[in-house]
């Protein structure tokens, strides 16, 4: 069974309504990164990085996943398929895909502040249960965290998303700018000969690729044509 892996980016969302980091509307417009998405950030000001994730996770409760999410699940029946993802919702996931990376971490989770990566202080909240209250307390007695890679963090997946990677028989790249590093380093690992396609609206750079096949559309739009290419 062929390997299809897709690195997908904040683009991938746009069609489920779920407001992207970047982009003229993006989060990042509304609160500096210094403010909501640093280590000092939350030491500085707890109830504003908390509140501003509560709000971020209603949104994402209320989002669903849209027909690029579905159509790549749907490849599972006759495809190996990986979905490395930038983004911190579970569209993927309720979209019915089964392996996915997330790079950037899950915004339905919160985790210890002194030992983010320890499964036993991860928490899961739910569509009954989404809001933290600042200073709540992980089980290991520091602050509550969410389970998001700040800036400035390490990306702990990264390792696992090249493997991934390097065994694919095709790579596909859906709305993603591509300038976010690791994660855009990603393209080097793909095997000698193995197609690339980048799916995305808007005019990406593609680096020192040049083997790259681009499909400037959206992601369901960009996908269905991809997808009608390749059918097995």
């Amino acid at each position: 069974m062929k390997k299809i892996v897709f690195l997908t980016g904040a683009g991938m969302s746009v069609e489920s309504g779920f407001k992207t980091f970047r982009g003229s509307d993006g989060l990042w417009e509304d609160y500096p990164v210094e403010q909501v998405a640093t280590h000092e950030a939350l030491e500085n000001d707890p109830a504003l990085v908390i509140n501003f994730y509560n709000r971020l996770r209603k949104k994402l409760f209320a989002s669903q996943p849209n027909e690029g999410h579905k159509l790549i699940s749907a490849l599972e029946k006759d495809y190996d398929v990986t979905v490395i993802t930038q983004n911190v919702d579970d569209l993927h996931e309720r979209g019915g895909s089964s392996h996915v990376i997330h790079l950037h971490g899950e915004l339905k989770k919160m985790c210890s502040s002194a030992d983010a990566y320890n499964p036993d202080y991860i928490e899961t909240l739910t569509e009954d249960n989404w809001e933290v209250i600042p200073g709540t307390k992980a089980k290991d007695g520091s602050m509550l965290r969410p389970f998001i890679v700040f800036f400035g963090e390490a990306v702990p997946m990264i390792e696992e998303a090249a493997r991934e990677v390097s065994q694919a028989d095709l790579f596909v790249i859906v709305g993603t700018s591509l300038n976010v590093y690791p994660a855009a380093g990603l393209v080097r690992y793909v095997p000698i000969g193995a197609p690339i396609y980048l799916i995305d609206p808007n005019e990406v750079t593609q680096g020192k690729k040049c083997d790259v096949t681009v499909i400037r559309k959206g992601a369901t739009e960009g996908l269905q044509e991809l997808f009608a290419s390749i059918k097995p």
